[in-house]
């Protein structure tokens, strides 16, 4: 059996294999409820033989959404409508089902990409928005407002009511989002917190929030439950948060029982410089993957290719490989990965017929 195509554990969660489908976001919910644009979606998703969908960034808070039409679960309605959706999921497949919750802190209050993605006034349909330190994400954005000791106390909170949601609802695993420039990566790097309190300065306070919420999201959760931590390796800016820093806080996350680390790359100011080519960040996973013992991690970006991902698995640069694009261009990519690698699948029965003449013993 090709590695990647092998079963790995995450606590008490056993993925068939090695591809996840990373959140991705849609921005097509209605007051944070998933509508069945997101069952079409996630169900397809969930039919491509990948051995974990994660569901896209879903807000804590009505402050914690990106845009107007993100996800969110911070109210029964809303835990009610995802139970839903999984619910009618689990009816076709028995994939698991991971949803990433999180705070969009200062890159909050913006309108949807393919409508511009320009910041929505506090006045207008957006917000006012917070973060570590009064500092914009870029020249025209809100500038933030700094969160006090009471406020982070409450976010805690909130990250907390959310993940008892996410289990009730059916999710199989929690993704804590500390990547990209939200909220909690807002934390970790010195660019956007320049906090003088407990939370900020030294690598150890600026981990502090995110590892505040993992315990305590750990604490609320079932015991063995995964709940997993996406990062960016690094902000791609020089005198930001690096490969090196991010290597211990993945060192710390596993001390306090993180499920795996996710490692992507960059998203905090626009002063970013990024080389984009196949498999452009694996080596900060790799990086990563060095300086823990057993977490496992997951390496992400422009992995297009089946023979990539196998290599990124068999070379021992990371334990997982997240299909993000790639899959939402060929939702069957994990099948057609498969057939190239020489291994056996399963399919839904309604689909066995589509096998290739050409490809024996595809579908288990």
């Amino acid at each position: 059996m090709n590695p990647l195509f092998s079963p790995i554990k995450l606590k008490n969660l056993t993925l068939n294999n090695r591809i996840v489908v990373p959140p991705m976001d849609q921005y097509s919910a209605e007051d944070g409820l998933p509508v069945n644009w997101h069952t079409m979606h996630y169900g397809n998703l969930a039919a491509s033989g990948a051995g974990l969908v994660i569901v896209e960034a879903t807000a804590v808070e009505p402050a914690g959404r990106i845009s107007p039409q993100d996800l969110g679960l911070w109210n029964d309605a809303q835990e009610a409508a995802h139970k839903g959706m999984i619910d009618a999921i689990r009816s076709y497949s028995s994939t698991p089902m991971g949803i990433q919750i999180g705070h969009a802190g200062r890159k909050g209050s913006t309108g949807r990409p393919w409508e511009g993605g320009k910041p929505l006034p506090p006045d207008g349909a957006g917000w006012e928005i917070c973060a570590p330190s009064p500092l914009p994400f870029a020249p025209g954005h809100q500038t933030p407002a700094e969160l006090t000791a009471a406020d982070i106390a409450r976010l805690t909170e909130s990250f907390v009511a959310t993940a008892k949601r996410a289990v009730r609802a059916g999710y199989n695993i929690i993704e804590l989002h500390a990547a990209h420039g939200y909220l909690m990566h807002e934390f970790l790097s010195p660019l956007s917190n320049a906090r003088t309190d407990a939370y900020g300065g030294s690598l150890e306070n600026r981990m502090r929030f995110p590892l505040e919420v993992l315990a305590a999201v750990l604490a609320a959760v079932p015991a063995n439950y995964p709940v997993g931590v996406r990062v960016s390796g690094t902000d791609f800016i020089d005198e930001g948060w690096n490969v090196q820093e991010c290597a211990t806080f993945a060192q710390t996350l596993e001390k306090a029982g993180a499920a795996y680390i996710h490692v992507s790359g960059g998203g905090l100011a626009p002063e970013q410089r990024i080389s984009l080519a196949p498999g452009y960040q694996v080596g900060l996973a790799a990086a990563v993957r060095a300086a823990v013992t057993e977490l496992p991690v997951i390496a992400v970006g422009l992995i297009t290719e089946p023979e990539l991902a196998a290599s990124i698995v068999v070379t021992g640069q990371a334990d997982m490989v997240a299909i993000g694009r790639a899959m939402m261009y060929d939702p069957r990519w994990v099948w057609h990965a498969a057939a190239a690698l020489g291994q056996t699948i399963a399919a839904p029965p309604q689909y066995l017929r589509c096998k290739p003449h050409n490809v024996k013993d595809l579908f288990a």
